[in-house]
C-alpha cells in the first residue's frame, strides 16, 4: 500500500455537519416583550449572527429551538430563516430539554457532527467552530468542547480537568462546591457531538439539580462515564464571553462587534 493511501484520513470526516441553536428564552431582563434574540447586535438581530456564522462553516442543516414568540425569532432571521429548520420548544426545562426538541429533524438520517450553541452569542467566530470542529473529527470524539478561561468565571459552568487534564465534568455554578468555584475555565456553551450519542446521553439526563432543570452541561460527562473519547479545547477568546442579560451589556456586545467588523473591512477581509 502507498503511502498517500495509508495517510487518508477516517471516513468519520465525511459525516455531514449540523448545527442546534437554542433560542426559545424571553430575556426578561432585556425590557420589553421581544424574544430575548431578536435585540440587535450591529445592526442585525443576534440570531442571525449565529445561524451566518454556522452557514460560514459549512453547516448544512441548521436547527433553531424557538419557544417565546417564535414567530418573531423566524422573521427575525431574515433570507436565512429559509435555510433552517425550526423546532418548538413549548416549556424551557432546561439546556437539554431544548437540544432534545430537535431529535425529530435528526431520526433516521446519518450521523452527523453537530454543534450545539446559543442563539444569544453573536460574538461566535468562525475561527473557533473551525477549530472546534477539527479537533472533534481528528480525535474521533462523541463531544468536543471549547472552552474560555476567565478572571471572573461568575455565572458560568465550571470545566473540571483529570490529574493528566483530561476532561472530567461540568458543574453549573449553582451546584458547585468552593473549589469548584475557584476554577477559571468556564463553558461558554460551543459543543460539537456525534449526533447518536448526544441524544442517547439527553435521554438519560435527570433534572436532580439546583434548578431543577435538565443540562446539556451533564451530557459530555455520561459519555465520558461510557468510555466514549470528549475532547477539550481552549478556543474562545476571551472578548467573545459576553452574557447579553441586560440592555447595558447588549451596549457593550454591540460596540464589541461593531469595532471588530469595521476592523476588517477596513482590512479587506470577512468576517473575523
Amino acid at each position: 500500500m502507498s503511502s498517500s493511501s495509508s495517510a487518508k484520513p477516517p471516513r468519520t470526516i465525511d459525516r455531514p455537519t449540523a448545527a442546534i441553536i437554542m433560542a426559545a428564552g424571553q430575556g426578561t431582563r432585556m425590557g420589553g416583550d421581544k424574544p430575548k434574540v431578536v435585540h440587535e447586535v450591529a445592526g442585525k438581530p443576534m440570531i442571525w449572527w449565529v445561524v451566518d456564522v454556522c452557514r460560514q462553516v459549512g453547516v448544512e442543516t441548521c436547527v433553531v429551538v424557538i419557544g417565546y414568540k417564535g414567530e418573531q425569532v423566524k422573521a427575525a432571521l431574515g433570507d436565512l430563516a429559509g435555510t433552517c429548520d425550526f423546532v418548538d420548544q413549548p416549556q424551557q426545562l432546561g439546556t437539554g430539554h431544548a437540544a432534545m426538541m430537535a431529535q425529530p429533524v435528526f431520526a433516521g438520517k446519518p450521523v452527523t457532527d453537530v454543534f450545539v450553541l446559543a442563539g444569544d452569542g453573536p460574538l461566535i467566530r468562525p475561527r473557533t467552530l473551525a477549530r472546534l470542529l477539527e479537533v472533534h473529527r481528528r480525535s474521533r470524539a462523541a463531544a468536543t468542547l471549547a472552552t474560555a478561561l476567565l478572571d471572573d468565571p461568575t455565572g458560568y459552568g465550571r470545566v473540571l480537568r483529570e490529574p493528566d487534564g483530561a476532561f472530567k465534568a461540568i458543574v453549573e455554578q449553582k451546584d458547585a462546591t468552593p473549589e469548584q468555584l475557584a476554577i477559571c475555565e468556564v463553558n461558554p456553551s460551543y459543543y460539537c457531538f456525534r449526533s447518536d450519542l448526544l441524544f442517547e446521553g439527553l435521554s438519560r439526563l435527570s433534572n436532580d439539580n439546583a434548578q431543577g432543570e435538565y443540562y446539556l452541561t451533564d451530557v459530555p460527562g455520561l459519555l465520558k462515564a461510557d468510555g466514549h473519547t470528549v475532547k477539550v479545547v481552549d478556543a474562545v477568546p476571551t472578548e467573545d464571553v459576553h452574557s447579553i442579560n441586560t440592555p447595558q451589556q447588549l451596549a457593550l456586545v454591540d460596540r464589541i462587534l461593531s469595532q471588530r467588523l469595521a476592523g476588517s473591512a477596513a482590512g479587506g477581509g470577512a468576517r473575523p
